[in-house]
């Protein structure tokens, strides 16, 4: 495992335990078993590292997209798997749950969503300082990565419709659950039980 991604994740464990207020540079470097200056060199700022933090979530996120898509079975059921991820990574992440809801607490890093100007010479820092995505821009990427793989094409017409609300109806599980006993299965399950009842897929 590289320096980076040593001190990224003793940067997320850090939010378990204590706000990122409260999380200091010298502990996320001792916990990674690396020197303060290392940290620095890798990030910049204590901003920097939020940034990169919240890029690394935002990709992590994006290739459990891909893989749900790649799994096997028909359209419905790999949009069920979409629908399935985004609600199981947004439960088990504090972050991805910020970045698809929008909703961040103050125990998490308080950062602009537009591009910072970046004087790093490390690529993946000057890339963590570029644009993130809001919760809007990220249901279109999902949708488009949908499209792409189930109609073999861009995220518009019928198909890029359907795959907007299957991640529409995922972000809403995550916000509003189903209640227990309600008879749903989750997300996916009720991704796959609308598609087959409508015939839109």
């Amino acid at each position: 495992m590289s320096a980076r991604e040593s001190l990224l994740d003793a940067a997320f464990a850090a939010l378990a335990r204590r706000p990122w207020t409260a999380v200091r540079m010298v502990d996320v470097a001792a916990a990674a078993g690396l020197s303060r200056q290392t940290l620095y060199n890798e990030f910049g700022t204590k901003d920097g590292l939020a940034r990169a933090l919240v890029r690394r979530e935002v990709d992590g996120y994006l290739a459990g997209v891909e893989r749900a898509l790649a799994g096997q079975g028909d359209v419905r059921e790999r949009l069920g798997a979409v629908a399935e991820w985004v609600v199981s990574a947004a439960r088990g992440n504090v972050v991805v749950r910020a970045l698809v809801t929008g909703c961040w607490s103050s125990w998490l890093p308080s950062v602009s969503l537009a591009a910072v100007p970046s004087s790093s010479a490390v690529p993946a820092q000057r890339r963590a300082d570029g644009a993130l995505p809001s919760p809007g821009e990220l249901v279109g990427v999902v949708r488009d990565r949908a499209a792409a793989v189930v109609g073999g094409g861009a995220g518009g017409g019928e198909v890029g419709w359907t795959c907007e609300l299957v991640v529409r109806v995922a972000v809403s599980c995550v916000v509003a659950p189903p209640l227990p006993g309600e008879g749903g299965g989750g997300a996916g399950e009720l991704v796959r039980g609308v598609l087959y009842r409508q015939g839109v897929v």
